[in-house]
Order: C-alpha cells, then sequence, then structure tokens
C-alpha cells in the first residue's frame, strides 16, 4: 500500500487511543478490513507506537503554537492528526513539508475544511520552531 494509506491507518489507530483504545494494527484488519504490507504494518506500529510514548511532548509542541485554543477545545481528529505530523517532523525526520501536506489531506477528509488552515498553520509554527532548534 502506498504511505499515505498506511497514514491514514496510524491516525486512525491514534484517534482509536484517545478514546481508550489499544491502537493495534490488528484493528485495521478487524474494522476497516486494511491489511497492511509489512513496510507499512512496520510504519505504523513504529508511529503509533511513538505518538503515545511521546503524547506528552507532541502535546505540548502542539499547545505552545495555539493562539485563543487549549488542547482540550480541539477535535480529537484534529488531535490526533497533530500528534501525528508533529511525530513525524520531530523523531522520524521525514520532511515537514510532506508531512504537513499529507495532515491537511487527513484534516480535509476526516475534520473539516475549514479545520485545514488551523491545521497548516500550528503545524508549520512546529515546523519552524523544530528547524530553528535543529
Amino acid at each position: 500500500m502506498a504511505r499515505p494509506i498506511a497514514r491514514e491507518a496510524a491516525m486512525q489507530l491514534i484517534f482509536e487511543q484517545l478514546f481508550g483504545g489499544e491502537g493495534e494494527t490488528q484493528a485495521l484488519v478487524d474494522l476497516i478490513d486494511y491489511e497492511p504490507s509489512d513496510n507499512d504494518r512496520a510504519y505504523i506500529d513504529t508511529v503509533v507506537a511513538g505518538v503515545k510514548e511521546h503524547a506528552a511532548d507532541l502535546d505540548a509542541e502542539i499547545a505552545a503554537c495555539l493562539r485563543g485554543w487549549t488542547l482540550a477545545r480541539l477535535s480529537r481528529v484534529d488531535l490526533a492528526i497533530l500528534r501525528l505530523s508533529a511525530y513525524e517532523m520531530k523523531y522520524a525526520s521525514l520532511p515537514a513539508a510532506v508531512s504537513i501536506n499529507e495532515a491537511v489531506e487527513l484534516t480535509r477528509k476526516y475534520s473539516s475544511e475549514s479545520s485545514c488552515p488551523f491545521v497548516n498553520g500550528v503545524l508549520g509554527t512546529i515546523s519552524r520552531k523544530l528547524a530553528a532548534n535543529a
């Protein structure tokens, strides 16, 4: 499968974790009939586990970039997408432009068109902060 599909699957598992789910790849097979390739499974497992492990740090990065918002006010879909992209940029060395573009596409599909500029802005700020600290 293409990486955007694996990224979408990872976002769904991160979203599931926000509601107390385990976020296991087997849920993809059970719930949405998606059987990832070995390569995609490795990516999904790494990203989902990494987001869970670094959730507090990722949330601090996101919260520091919110203007007039708090994490508690964010939709869970937007939070899952922001965590995924922030993780990719900070820990997976994915180019910021790729991660942000994919995050905006996920936002367009799962959240709302009006959330796209918000997600783009928050992730752009995170990207600039990471670049400045590199």
